[in-house]
């Protein structure tokens, strides 16, 4: 991803609690400060930030979500991306994401 920013970082896929939940895995708290810090000005509304997100061999543009509740980005993880990647609940994985 040439020109952009590049986060490494591992994390879980986690779920609400409620049945049709979204599900997302969460960037480290140190992360999540580095990227508000330096690139807050790039959030569109409800502090939405565009990225390239990478999970295995799967690569896909999509948005992380800063949630003021845990003071972290999250990156929401669709139906799709969770099938083509064979990602499970709890499964702990590399994750890279640009900005």
């Amino acid at each position: 991803m040439e020109g952009k920013v590049k986060f490494d970082f591992k994390s879980k896929m986690w779920t609400g609690e409620t049945a049709g939940s979204w599900y997302f895995m969460s960037l480290p708290s140190e992360i999540s400060k580095e990227i508000r810090a330096n690139f807050q000005w790039q959030e569109e509304g409800w502090g939405r930030m565009k990225v390239v997100a990478k999970i295995k061999d799967l690569e896909w543009k999509t948005s992380i979500w800063f949630d003021s509740k845990l003071d972290i980005y999250v990156l929401p993880i669709k139906a799709e991306i969770r099938k083509r990647a064979e990602i499970k609940l709890n499964e702990v994985l590399d994750v890279c994401v640009w900005i």
